[in-house]
C-alpha cells in the first residue's frame, strides 16, 4: 500500500545509527553469500539457519548435514536470511527509514537487544500458530515490524514521504501510514493464513516492539511526539 522513502526526523542523541547500518550490512552480506552460492546453498541455509517450528518444538529432526547451529539460535539467525532481492530490499528499506530514530531513542546496545528480541518474538509467535510446520521461516520482517511499531509509538506525527500504491508520492503523518500498515498485518493474519508470508511473525514482532520501546527507551524520551513541537525537525537522521 505504502512504500516509505524518507522521514523529516533528525537524530537527537546519537551521531550515527551504527547498529541499524550494521544490521543492514549483515543482511546484505548474508543474502550475497547464499544467493551467489546457487539454489542448493540457498535451500541449505534456509533449512539449517531458518526457524522451523517442528524442529524447534522437537517434533522433527534435521539431517546431520543441515544441523548448522543449535536450534535456539535459529530464533535469531532466520532474521538474517531472505528469499530474494525483493524480499531483502523491502525489509531493509523499512529498517533504513525507521531504524535510525528508534536506535536514537533507545541507544545502540538497547536497540540491538530490541531488534533481536523482536526477531525472537516473531519466530515464537509464528511457531505458536503453526507448531507442526516443517517449512523454514526466513526474513527480517518480524524484527522490522517491531521497529515500525516502536516508531509509531515514538513519532506518530512526523511527516513521511511515501509512494502510495508504488507510484504516487505523498507526504503524510506517520500515524496514517504506519497505523494502516500495522492494521493490514493484523487483518492478513486473521484472514489470510494460507499465504506464504508469515503474518504471525509480523504480529509477534509488532507486539514485542510496542511493549519493548516503552521499557527500553532512554530516560526522558517522550512517547507520541510529546514535548517536541509535533516531532518534526529539519533534516533527516538517516
Amino acid at each position: 500500500m505504502f512504500i516509505p522513502l524518507h522521514d523529516a526526523n533528525s537524530l537527537r542523541h546519537i551521531r550515527r545509527q551504527y547498529v541499524t547500518l550494521g544490521i543492514i550490512a549483515l543482511n546484505v552480506l548474508a543474502w550475497l553469500a547464499t544467493s551467489l552460492g546457487g539454489a542448493d546453498l540457498t535451500q541449505a541455509a534456509a533449512l539449517g539457519l531458518g526457524f522451523i517450528p517442528s524442529v524447534a518444538h522437537e517434533l522433527a529432526v534435521l539431517p546431520p548435514e543441515l544441523d548448522l547451529v543449535p536450534v535456539p539460535l535459529t530464533y535469531v539467525t532466520y532474521a538474517f536470511l531472505h528469499a530474494d532481492l525483493v524480499h531483502l530490499g523491502g525489509n531493509m528499506l523499512f529498517l533504513w527509514v525507521f531504524g535510525d530514530n528508534v536506535e536514537d531513542a533507545l541507544g545502540h546496545l538497547r536497540f540491538l537487544f530490541f531488534y533481536l528480541a523482536c526477531a525472537v518474538a516473531g519466530a515464537a509467535f509464528h511457531g505458536m500458530i503453526e507448531p507442526e510446520s516443517q517449512a523454514p521461516l526466513i526474513g527480517a520482517s518480524g524484527a522490522v515490524a517491531g521497529v515500525v511499531a516502536a516508531y509509531l509509538i515514538l513519532h506518530p506525527r512526523v511527516k513521511l514521504w511515501v509512494l502510495a500504491f508504488a507510484r504516487l508520492p505523498l507526504r503524510l503523518p506517520a500515524y496514517v501510514v504506519l497505523a494502516l500498515w500495522i492494521g493490514m498485518q493484523f487483518f492478513m493474519f486473521a484472514f489470510d493464513r494460507e499465504n506464504q508470508i508469515s503474518w504471525a511473525a509480523h504480529v509477534g514482532g509488532i507486539l514485542a516492539g510496542a511493549l519493548l520501546v516503552v521499557v527500553l527507551r532512554r530516560p526522558g524520551v517522550a512517547l507520541l511526539d510529546r514535548g517536541v513541537g509535533g516531532g518534526q525537525r529539519a533534516g533527516n537522521g538517516e
